[in-house]
């Protein structure tokens, strides 16, 4: 359920070597070329992880042909003999094997075969798509309420003054999904005494120039999260496992979050009101949560740059471990807030 340390450097090396590829600079659209075809039903259940984190086996689509990558290195495009039967190129490790689909009754792979050895398929993320929780290290509720009492940081002189506004007084077509204000969030448990997102006045208006960008290419933003109160920041880290705490700021630095120049976001389809396949799902302690995480298709990868290229335009850049997380330019001009939601107009 969480990424292992050596998961995460798995999909950094990967990245650093340039194996998760790039769609920028093609043409089409700005900056992320053309939008590629979805990949075939009859594929749709095979991509992902097979194996062990010793023998893993990744399969993945590009530019319209399955690969499978082996040991994380080794990359072999894959030749239809049917819909569950594939064979590997005459060169090579696996040259004249072939990789057999084992599948369910709903048609997703359970596991392959390659050379007479089953690579069962591994779990990564939520089944459904929905969001994936952790074990707190202790009943949330009471972690909260200690959070509360306690203080943030000291601030240096000669910070911005606060400026938050909401999000959805700019524009009504922004599309919110705040689910810290739910039981729909990594911990269970509601953070937000409402479902509105704030940010500084500048970070706002550049959301809005982006999403305004993104409808002209047929897309809309879907909000998830903005300023967040520096106590539900402690809390998150007094509840979170030591393992996840990768996607939780240290309280006694502060996050971008807390100054209210962070957002959390994805892309919904204009045309059928969709929110976008992203190839992972949001606040997941998984390696799909890196931004260039490459068992994915090519259409999740174009999706994952268009919602960045939208973003990156206004002055927003996004962080290393979280493809739905953007930092706005000016966040160090800002103080740490600890305005409770209640307390916000």
């Amino acid at each position: 359920m969480n990424a292992t340390p050596a998961s995460r450097v798995a999909v950094a090396a990967l990245c650093a070597l340039g194996l998760a590829g790039s769609l920028r600079g093609q043409g089409a659209v700005s900056g992320v070329g053309p939008r590629p075809a979805p990949i075939p039903e009859r594929w749709r259940g095979i991509v992902g992880e097979y194996g062990s984190d010793r023998q893993p086996l990744h399969v993945y689509e590009r530019d319209g042909v399955l690969h499978v990558r082996v040991l994380w290195t080794i990359r072999y495009p894959l030749i239809p003999v049917s819909d569950s039967v594939f064979a590997f190129p005459e060169r090579g490790l696996y040259q004249g094997e072939r990789l057999t689909v084992q599948r369910d009754a709903a048609g997703s792979a359970t596991g392959i075969e390659v050379g007479g050895v089953r690579y069962p398929r591994r779990a990564v993320g939520p089944g459904d798509g929905g969001q994936l929780r952790v074990t707190p290290l202790a009943p949330v509720p009471g972690v909260l309420a200690a959070a509360r009492t306690a203080q943030p940081p000291p601030q240096p002189e000669g910070l911005h003054a606060p400026d938050l506004i909401d999000l959805a007084a700019l524009d009504t077509t922004l599309q919110l999904d705040v689910r810290y204000a739910t039981e729909n969030n990594f911990l269970g448990t509601p953070f937000y005494a409402s479902a509105r997102v704030f940010l500084q006045r500048p970070a706002a208006e550049a959301v809005v120039r982006a999403h305004r960008w993104l409808r002209a290419q047929g897309y809309g933003l879907l909000i998830h999260d903005g300023y967040r109160p520096w106590y539900v920041t402690r809390a998150f880290w007094d509840a979170t496992p030591p393992a996840s705490r990768w996607m939780v700021a240290d309280p006694r630095l502060g996050s971008r979050h807390n100054r209210g120049c962070a957002v959390d976001l994805t892309l919904v389809d204009l045309a059928t009101g969709a929110v976008v396949d992203m190839g992972g799902t949001y606040d997941e302690t998984t390696p799909r949560s890196h931004p260039a995480y490459p068992v994915t298709t090519s259409l999740q990868r174009w999706h994952r740059e268009l919602l960045r290229e939208a973003l990156e335009r206004e002055g927003f850049h996004r962080i290393a471990d979280e493809w739905w997380h953007f930092d706005f330019r000016d966040w160090r001009e800002y103080p740490i807030l600890n305005l409770p939601f209640e307390e916000l107009r």
